[in-house]
Formats: C-alpha cells, structure tokens, sequence
C-alpha cells in the first residue's frame, strides 16, 4: 500500500488534475499506444509528456513522434551515467509517474528508490510465475492450462513488486508461444489502463489511511 500512497501524496501536493507521465519502451511500443489513447480521455488521471528509449531503432518511436510527444534517447553502454541523465530529464519535465512498455533494461535500486514507488510495469504473465524473460515459451513448455499479464509496481527485485491488476486467459491446445504472445499483447492493452484507472478508483481512495 506504500506505493500507492506514494501516488496519491503527490497528486495532492501538487494539485495536479492529471500526472505528467513518461512511457519507457525498448521495442514497437505497442502499450504506449494504447496508454496515449487512454490519456485523451477526459477521465484519464495521466498526461503522456515524454517517452524514452535504450534503443534508437524502436519502432513506438515512430509513433511518439507522429503525436508530437517528446522523445529521449539514452545510450545505455553506461548505465550510472545513463541512469543519472534519465534522472535530469525526468526531472526537467517534471515527471510524476513511469510506465514502463516493453522496456528491456533493468532499473538499479538507487533509481527506483527516487521514485518512491511511483514505477509501474506490465508484465506477460500471471505473477509470480514466469518472472524475467521468454515467458511464453516457458508457459507453452510446462504445459500451464492458463497464462495472462500483469501491471505492478517496481521494486527492486525482478517483476517482483505489489501486483495492481491481472488478466489471464486459457491456453489452447493449438497454442504455441507466438499465438500465446499475439493473444496476451492484445489482453495487455487493455490491462495497463485498466490497471492505472483503478490505481485511482475511490474504492482505493477509501483504503487509503492517509485519506
């Protein structure tokens, strides 16, 4: 529950309607896309201001610039000095809350620690099982009759944070890891918007002792 009071200070201290948010992705940023589209919603409590990459290639990069967000590109052959410049970046725009989507470097504990909890992640598969990579593949092996993703807070531990939200689905016979991954990819779309909605729910609101 620490995190998510960690939120819900902030939002009050700052007396902001919607939080300024950055969406780190390594790859085709199929989640920020679906996160961007959430955050034009009226209700929607985040405001996508800035999206970051390890990777010059990715392809979500393509579609940050097309809805003329801010893009970042950080050379990750260092990672302290990387981390530090993320730190300066995030802090100039005065980011309030990182969703990472598919972004495939792991964060050290001194950077999610000065974030103070206010990390989020999708993962696909139904934590705590199958933590870390290949995921599908080693669902498909183990023959698991049901798999799905899940959006939780960062620690700093692998895929290992206070789970927010799940979906899972069952696996069919004809299922190999690439109709598996095509099937979650969709369910996770769905799920981070869902994930962040509930964050800020007055069901949640209500738990909160602070409040």
């Amino acid at each position: 529950m620490k995190e998510i009071q960690n939120i819900y200070q902030m939002v009050k201290l700052t007396g902001k309607k919607k939080l300024l948010t950055a969406v780190f992705i390594s790859g085709r940023g199929s989640n920020l896309k679906s996160l961007f589209k959430f955050s034009k919603k009226k209700s929607s409590p985040i405001k996508i201001q800035i999206v970051l990459t390890d990777n010059n290639n990715a392809r979500g990069l393509l579609f940050a610039k097309r809805k003329k967000i801010k893009i970042f590109k950080i050379n990750y052959s260092n990672k302290n000095v990387a981390e530090k410049k993320i730190q300066i970046i995030t802090k100039k725009n005065k980011i309030n809350l990182i969703c990472l989507a598919g972004f495939m470097k792991i964060l050290s504990k001194k950077f999610i620690n000065s974030f103070k909890g206010n990390i989020l992640n999708i993962h696909p598969s139904l934590l705590p099982k199958y933590k870390g990579l290949n995921t599908h593949e080693r669902v498909i092996k183990n023959n698991e009759k049901y798999s799905g993703c899940t959006v939780h807070f960062v620690n700093d531990k692998l895929d290992s944070g206070k789970v927010i939200l799940q979906k899972r689905l069952k696996i069919l016979k004809n299922d190999d890891s690439y109709k598996l991954s095509k099937k979650i990819l969709k369910i996770e779309h769905e799920l981070y918007p869902e994930a962040i909605e509930k964050l800020f729910s007055t069901r949640w609101k209500k738990n909160l002792s602070l409040f």
